[in-house]
């Protein structure tokens, strides 16, 4: 994907292999749950069997992924970065309080692995849904596999490290991010000297988000290309906060070449800011809200695959490539043309505001119907 002074990376929205997917997976938790509602994590499998068919029990690891892992092979990219909503722990001690709670056995992480990512990241409203000896456990089972983090850690300084991949010609892609609790992250998660915990800021005026920018200044060096990847916003809804927006313009401002933002349910705007893209929400791509309804008018059974090209000068952008994707029996597959000219439209026109030109043609690599943005 990447060459000719190009780098290419494959970036996407929440992947949550916990609850009703570690169910289907072959080292299955103890399905009990602590939500108000559903208490039984296969509950989950029977609602999407109930809109799209049977779903197999003891599937393969790749089995949610679908049709989307040959489709990220075909476009090679040099870096891929995803953003895991799942403590990976067989600890039970759930934190009260909170309405949703994600867990997949370690046993599972091969379900994570398939895709290969080369960065994961924590800064998330779940990754402490079994408290802190839950994260603990995570960041083991992930450093274990060999994965790089980014977003959490065991104490405030691991929290907030970049997480760093190697370019050619000694080059670095910085990976920084973090929490907002406009998503959802308590405010007690955040990491602090002595405890373990979320990179948390509780707004974009927040003093941790003032040093992210800092350090992004600091951290860079000559030929790095950066990334910041935030936790923000609502479930729902086209429109980003205002100081959401003023926030990924200083990040831009302070060095970031791409905002990968990502927590709402469905795909936001996309915007170009000073030739640097923001992704206000990347939506959902791997999880068990099939079936689930009351939001049916944003479309979050539709998923898109994020593959972004900038170039190595500057880091300015080139494109991003949009492969759109449904959910159906819990696994992803090509959306259909119709449905691509849904997510056309909508993208197209909350997008234009923020300089962003959505255009629908076939995709160069893989064929089907695709989606490209370039700046304006």
């Amino acid at each position: 994907m990447g060459g000719g002074g190009l780098t290419g990376l494959f970036l996407c929205g929440d992947v949550m292999l916990g609850r009703g997917l570690d169910q289907i997976l072959p080292h299955p938790l103890d399905p009990a749950l602590p939500e108000r509602y559903v208490r039984d994590a296969r509950d989950y499998v029977s609602l999407a069997e109930t809109v799209s068919g049977p779903v197999p029990r003891r599937a393969g690891y790749a089995y949610p992924w679908g049709e989307a892992l040959d489709l990220i092979d075909a476009a090679r990219p040099d870096v891929r970065v995803v953003n895991l909503e799942t403590s990976v722990t067989r600890h039970d001690g759930h934190v009260p309080g909170k309405a949703v709670h994600y867990r997949m056995d370690p046993a599972n992480l091969p379900a994570l692995t398939a895709v290969r990512p080369d960065v994961v990241v924590l800064a998330n409203n779940h990754v402490l849904d079994y408290g802190r000896r839950g994260l603990g456990d995570t960041l083991d089972a992930l450093a274990a596999a060999g994965l790089r983090t980014a977003g959490a850690g065991r104490d405030a300084e691991e929290a907030s490290r970049p997480a760093a991949v190697p370019l050619p010609e000694g080059r670095r892609l910085l990976v920084f991010a973090l929490g907002l609790a406009s998503s959802g992250v308590p405010r007690d998660w955040a990491a602090t000297a002595r405890r373990g915990g979320v990179h948390f800021a509780a707004g974009p005026g927040d003093p941790a988000a003032t040093r992210l920018a800092a350090r992004l200044r600091t951290t860079r060096r000559p030929g790095d290309l950066v990334v910041v990847s935030l936790h923000w916003g609502p479930n729902w809804g086209y429109r980003p906060d205002r100081s959401e927006v003023s926030f990924a313009h200083t990040l831009v401002d302070a060095g970031a070449d791409i905002v990968h933002g990502h927590s709402s349910h469905h795909p936001r705007p996309l915007e170009a800011y000073r030739g640097r893209l923001v992704l206000h929400g990347c939506g959902d791509l791997v999880n068990d809200y099939e079936g689930i309804s009351g939001q049916e008018r944003y479309r979050d059974d539709l998923r898109l695959l994020h593959f972004v090209t900038v170039h190595d000068e500057d880091g300015a952008l080139e494109e991003v490539r949009l492969v759109p994707l449904r959910t159906r029996r819990l696994r992803l597959e090509r959306a259909p043309e119709q449905d691509v000219r849904w997510l056309h439209d909508v993208l197209g026109r909350t997008s234009r505001p923020f300089g962003m030109r959505i255009e629908a043609a076939p995709d160069p690599v893989a064929g089907g119907p695709a989606l490209t943005a370039r700046p304006a």
